[in-house]
């Protein structure tokens, strides 16, 4: 028996960009072969060629050499048989819902009446779940209701294959998984054969058929592929559970890592920070150093040790053990509708050097928490307590890493990081100052890129120097606010580990606000989980007992990892169904290391 021609072909693709000296190599010798109504996912990472590979085979880019066939026939301009859906929603802003699937079904159906059309149109709209949302415009739609209208104009020009360029990436981890879910719901019923690329493996793993990584650029190819016998419908939440789903997940992330993912830990260079004290522990280092004065005068008269000298050397348990106290802590703001408490009695110490992860869906106020303890938004109930002192307002005391690193493009990664040290060691020499920018930027693997200009830095390395630039500032507490959230998956993993790495070195208290599970049981020595908004507050606290340094291999290998990871993602399940505040209970399916408690604060 004759096999049945594949709907889709690539052979021997190649694709480069410039000429001469300035040629940039982007696909190499790119073979794939897809059946119909295969679900095939294509794991690829910034710079790897990707978006030139689905270009290239919706017609948009003409490969070098080597060819692409459709059913046999070779793919030279954009068609209705391949229906495209980018990482950016790409829809017209003066038009409805409605109206931007009716723009391209009028394009692929010139000659269908116009009851025929409309019914058309009313079929993908409800297919996605916007009947109700019909006649807005996108303006009014939400990041993952804009990216369904691109599914839902997508699949109502009939395409034979659905190419789907990182259509989830911009999107919160709750919106993610749920369009996730809709995406695989749509393939089955309507067995389009789909193309997905991506950079989270979780997600080719729960969609596809076939999932293939392309290797780091320059010269990206198809590495080996994985074949997902997985029974379908795939529960994310059950799948912690599944041997099999496990060992795929940890040999392609092995796979991954294997390609050339650099750990980023920067290299000892032999730099050294100078002896230079922060203008926020000057006040703490004048008292220890007036003590000891006064303890040497006594000596020398032969007097007994004076008390300031026994307060300095007294143990101060009290303050470790609650570096960091959340009282009570809420958020209100008004509105017209009345008062909207968005945080209601967060409560919670923290040890010196802790570090805390803070998760939760996206609106259940884990960046106001971030905003308020860094002095960046008032509290309105309850209060803050940093190293014994109220938070009031902003200081050099706490340095905040947001999801943009905001650095000043003109500047070069060293004057960036010099802005906050001219600021936190003003008596300090220019020397002196350059000591300590330098030495970070080391740390976080840019030693070779100081004197570069933000400008020409990518959204990795910008990042890198805003991490640089918070452990410059020496802070007594570190606020991370969604550091990694914008970068891709490979950025991402550099990144933890750079952070991991200089954090080991510092061992600042630290809080970080994230929405991956892997990242929060990667990082912190408790997770915090915060109940849905409004009126949100710890719903659960998980203690990470796992051993440090970590890194990201060791994490999938430890045995209790995925107990772990399973105390997680079923919190975030239960109010992803619309739990209450107060319900949540701690539950017993972690190993003995993974205690759970519903309440923020330690015995102290």
């Amino acid at each position: 028996m004759t096999e049945a021609t594949p709907i889709l072909e690539l052979k021997h693709v190649s694709k480069s960009y410039g000429s001469g000296n300035g040629v940039t190599h982007v696909l190499a010798d790119v073979n794939l072969t897809i059946k119909e109504g295969e679900f095939v996912a294509i794991l690829g990472f910034s710079g790897s060629g990707k978006t030139t590979l689905i270009s290239t085979i919706a017609g948009l880019v003409t490969p070098d050499t080597g060819e692409v066939l459709m059913r046999g026939e070779p793919v030279t301009a954009p068609g209705p048989d391949r229906g495209l859906v980018f990482q950016s929603y790409s829809l017209m802003p003066w038009l409805s819902v409605h109206g931007n699937i009716m723009l391209a079904v009028e394009t692929v159906f010139p000659k269908a009446s116009v009851e025929e059309r409309e019914a058309r149109v009313a079929k993908y709209i409800a297919m996605v779940g916007l009947s109700h949302a019909r006649d807005r415009k996108p303006a009014e739609l939400s990041g993952g209701m804009r990216q369904r209208v691109g599914i839902a104009r997508a699949l109502a020009m009939s395409p034979e294959v659905l190419l789907l360029d990182e259509p989830l990436s911009a999107l919160d981890a709750l919106t993610r998984a749920k369009l996730g879910e809709e995406i695989e719901r749509i393939w089955e019923e309507d067995k389009k054969t789909v193309v997905l690329i991506t950079n989270d493996v979780d997600e080719a793993l729960l969609l596809a058929d076939r999932v293939i990584p392309l290797t780091v650029g320059p010269g990206a190819t198809l590495a080996k592929e994985f074949v997902i016998d997985l029974p379908r419908p795939r529960d994310r939440s059950a799948s912690n559970h599944d041997i099999e789903f496990k060992r795929l997940r940890n040999e392609i992330t092995q796979c991954l890592m294997d390609m050339g993912i650099e750990q980023g830990d920067g290299e000892d260079d032999g730099r050294h920070l100078p002896e230079v004290i922060p203008v926020h522990f000057r006040e703490d280092v004048a008292k220890v150093k007036a003590a000891a004065r006064e303890a040497r005068a006594a000596i020398k008269a032969g007097d007994p040790l004076p008390k300031a000298w026994a307060e300095a050397a007294r143990p101060k348990t009290g303050i470790v053990e609650r570096y960091v106290e959340f009282d009570e802590v809420k958020k209100i703001y008004p509105t017209p509708k009345g008062p909207l408490t968005v945080v209601d009695g967060f409560d919670l110490n923290m040890k010196r050097g802790e570090f805390i992860s803070l998760i939760g869906h996206s609106g259940c106020g884990k960046s106001t928490v971030l905003t308020m303890v860094a002095g960046l938004t008032d509290v309105s109930m309850g209060g803050i307590v940093l190293d014994g002192r109220e938070v009031h307002q902003a200081g050099p005391d706490r340095a905040v890493v947001f999801q943009a690193p905001s650095l000043f493009p003109w500047l070069t990664a060293k004057e960036n990081v010099l802005l906050g040290c001219d600021e936190v060691y003003p008596t300090a020499s220019r020397a002196e100052k350059a000591e300590v920018a330098e030495y970070y930027l080391a740390r976080v693997g840019l030693a070779d890129a100081i004197d570069k200009p933000a400008s020409d830095m990518s959204n990795g390395m910008r990042q890198r120097v805003g991490i640089a630039r918070a452990f410059a500032l020496s802070p007594k507490l570190l606020l991370l606010d969604e550091p990694f959230g914008m970068l891709d998956s490979l950025t991402r993993w550099q990144l933890q580990e750079v952070l991991m790495e200089v954090w080991t070195r510092t061992q600042v208290t630290a809080i970080c606000v994230t929405h991956d599970v892997d990242e929060a049981i990667l990082l912190a020595d408790r997770v915090v989980m915060m109940t849905n908004g409004p009126n949100a507050q710890i719903g659960r606290v998980l203690d990470v007992d796992l051993p440090r340094p970590r890194s990201r291999k060791a994490l999938l290998a430890h045995p209790d990892y995925y107990a772990y990871r399973e105390q997680v993602l079923s919190f975030l399940e239960e109010y992803e169904k619309g739990a209450h505040a107060h319900a949540p209970a701690a539950t017993a399916t972690a190993p003995a290391a993974a205690k759970t408690n519903t309440d923020g604060k330690e015995a102290a």
